[in-house]
């Protein structure tokens, strides 16, 4: 395994959402390519607190440290009903509030609703997927979308999971639309409890976008949510690998990010790594080939989220 061009990937999922390793393999995927510094920000989801190692529940962040990884836990919420990619990481909260949890749950309950409609709608244009082919034993409430565009690819539906996600998303048919919370609603709930909100993957938003009854341009958008308190947005990001309908090299669009945010916002990166190659896709995102440099990240707000032991680990 061949070492990480970033030791900081602010951007990373596992089996508790749409990811593929488990908070322990991630760890240890994490050590083996010389991954420092991760966000761990399951989808929609409360961060663990524990992990089993050796039939032991034991402190997952402790647990990361002692294999050389510091882990920073978070919460990636899915936003904005009508628009499609608006997700807001969030760190630093504590996620037992009762208004996260009521966030959690309410993306849950709609969560459940639409994805089982849409496989229906699946079935109705020849494409058939069950619940239990997608779950593959997880419970309902852990169900994920990215899971369906990936059984669509494996059924050979589409050639990939991306252009799967792109096959429903322009269909205005099978783009069954769920419920989801409110961006600055997120925002302001995260600058209450006293934590830090980073956009994720801006240039997967479309350039214009309906918001508050009227249609914005996505640098329009971008600044409601600075107003609302958002903190930090992903500059060093796999678009290439993604389903981003623009067609500009990622490394133009990273800088394009830092020339139109830096001392506005501070600059994340991240590889949005979900493991894919376990599901056979090919040239998957790999963990850390996205992120921030050591000096990068020691210049974000996110040291002061480090525990003690944490900091004296990055020397810091």
């Amino acid at each position: 395994m061949s070492l990480a061009s970033f030791p900081c990937d602010l951007h990373t999922h596992t089996v508790r959402s749409d990811g593929n390793d488990t908070p322990v393999e991630l760890v240890a995927n994490a050590k083996a390519r010389g991954v420092r510094v991760l966000v761990l920000c399951d989808h929609d989801v409360v961060p663990p607190k524990t992990v089993e190692v050796d039939g032991r529940s034991v402190d997952f962040r402790d647990y990361a440290l002692k294999q050389g990884v510091v882990v920073l836990p978070g919460i990636e919420f899915s936003c904005q009903t009508e628009i499609e990619d608006c997700h807001i990481v969030t760190l630093g909260c504590d996620f037992d509030d009762p208004d996260i949890l009521q966030i959690c749950d309410e993306v849950e309950k709609s969560k459940s609703e639409s994805y089982v409609e849409l496989l229906r709608r699946l079935g109705e244009r020849g494409m058939p997927i069950t619940l239990e082919e997608v779950l593959d034993g997880a419970p309902l409430e852990e169900l994920q979308k990215k899971r369906i565009f990936d059984r669509m690819a494996r059924k050979g539906y589409a050639p990939d999971w991306k252009t799967a996600k792109l096959m429903v998303r322009d269909d205005p048919y099978l783009s069954v639309k769920r419920r989801k919370p409110d961006a600055l609603r997120v925002i302001q709930l995260a600058r209450r409890l006293g934590g830090i909100t980073i956009l994720a993957h801006p240039f997967l938003i479309d350039p214009e976008i309906p918001f508050e009854g009227e249609t914005v341009t996505r640098a329009q958008f971008i600044d409601r949510l600075i107003d609302a308190g958002l903190c930090g947005i992903e500059s060093c990001y796999p678009y290439a690998k993604t389903s981003t309908k623009d067609p500009r090299p990622s490394e133009e669009l990273w800088a394009l990010v830092r020339q139109d945010y830096t001392g506005r916002l501070f600059i994340s990166g991240g590889s949005d790594y979900h493991d894919d190659a376990k599901k056979g896709t090919a040239n998957p995102r790999e963990l850390g080939e996205c992120g921030l440099t050591m000096e990068a990240f020691l210049a974000t707000p996110l040291t002061g989220l480090l525990t003690p032991a944490q900091r004296q680990a990055l020397g810091i």
